[in-house]
């Protein structure tokens, strides 16, 4: 047969393989409703794993086994969407443990942040609750999700991410062992300047004091520079802090104009950070399962299962319900070499149907899964 007859066989078989598809499925919606009635779990994975050797095993080779393998996984995973979907209609989805209220109460709460006076995160808290916050700050991230958990503090003003430096790390690792959540976020423009003494002159410096980021931000100016001693600071705030104590003119900081102003240092240059829309994200994480009627970003914590494509398959949680996902981070899970946590961000509200299909599915399908805030 030449290509024009074999596409013709091809399109004498693809009608029927759409009308046993659409079979399959009815059968399938019918299995929903006796599983619905009988309050059974969508997923079982011995089945599905029994199947899938049953159908691998009428192949007559390996690649069409393969293949009939992960058609197959497609097809039961369809399944279990039509399923969840099924209960959502229902009303069988049960819920969360996330109350809407109407606002944050802001007004009367206390707000704490990491690091010292004229930090990013100072600027950042108040350009969210406003300057006459009650606040105070502390030396450590961790030290922040402890004042909170504790009730010393009712909101923390953290950073998750910089457009240039990528994210903090310390706070998705944070966010896994506090049982604390998301419920706002702020993102500022970032610029930083060199700070030194009164005085000073950029050839007398011979020592950079700053937060990792900020100097990874600034390392093409610093390149111009390759003498000056880089030295890391858990703050930007804390290294010009640091310099107007010292009062040394070898000496001189990484951070924001606001913080130079508080110490009364000099600004030797502004505007070093390579980027000209370098700006921060920070996350407002307090220790109540809140969220706002208008929220539309949620985060997740989500440990899958450690086999061949098992990320693949949570991921079509969101492709089938139409929920755009915006963001995946992966940290590695302690004491288990090589086995990861992802962190997800995707647009929607917990109220949302479609929402609360794509948590179902994951929560049956994971290993463990955590909201972590819809903001």
């Amino acid at each position: 047969m030449d290509l024009k007859e074999l596409r013709a066989k091809l399109d004498e078989i693809d009608p029927k393989i759409v009308e046993l598809f659409e079979q399959r499925m009815e059968l399938c919606s019918q299995v929903a409703d006796y599983k619905i009635s009988a309050g059974k779990k969508v997923f079982d994975p011995a089945r599905e794993k029994e199947k899938i050797q049953a159908v691998k095993s009428l192949t007559h080779n390996d690649f069409n086994a393969t293949g009939v393998e992960e058609l197959f996984e497609q097809l039961m995973s369809m399944s279990r969407k039509l399923q969840y979907q099924k209960l959502s209609e229902t009303g069988a989805l049960g819920r969360l443990p996330f109350i809407e209220v109407d606002s944050l109460k802001k007004e009367g709460s206390r707000v704490v942040f990491q690091g010292a006076e004229g930090a990013y995160s100072q600027a950042a808290m108040f350009k969210f609750f406003g300057e006459d916050v009650n606040n105070f700050h502390v030396d450590t991230f961790r030290d922040a999700m402890v004042a909170i958990e504790d009730g010393a503090a009712d909101f923390a003003v953290l950073p998750i991410e910089n457009s240039t430096a990528g994210i903090v790390t310390d706070i998705y690792d944070l966010l896994n062992e506090y049982e604390n959540f998301i419920v706002g976020e702020q993102i500022i423009p970032i610029e930083h300047c060199l700070i030194g003494v009164p005085g000073t002159n950029i050839s007398d410096i011979k020592t950079v004091y700053s937060h990792a980021q900020s100097l990874m931000q600034s390392s093409r100016f610093l390149n111009d520079h390759p003498d000056w001693r880089q030295i890391s600071m858990k703050n930007n705030a804390f290294a010009v802090q640091k310099i107007a104590n010292d009062k040394d003119k070898t000496q001189a900081a990484i951070a924001s104009e606001y913080a130079a102003k508080f110490y009364n240092m000099e600004i030797l240059q502004k505007k070093i950070n390579h980027s000209d829309t370098n700006s921060t994200r920070f996350i407002i994480v307090t220790n109540q399962k809140i969220y706002l009627p208008d929220a539309g970003k949620i985060s997740l914590l989500v440990e899958i299962r450690d086999e061949v494509g098992s990320l693949y398959h949570i991921l079509s949680h969101f492709i089938y319900n139409h929920v755009n996902l915006t963001r995946i981070e992966s940290r590695p899970i302690e004491d288990r070499n090589w086995e990861y946590r992802f962190f997800i961000d995707f647009e929607g509200n917990l109220a949302d149907s479609a929402v609360k299909n794509v948590l179902r599915g994951l929560r049956e399908e994971c290993k463990s899964l955590r909201v972590l805030g819809n903001y």
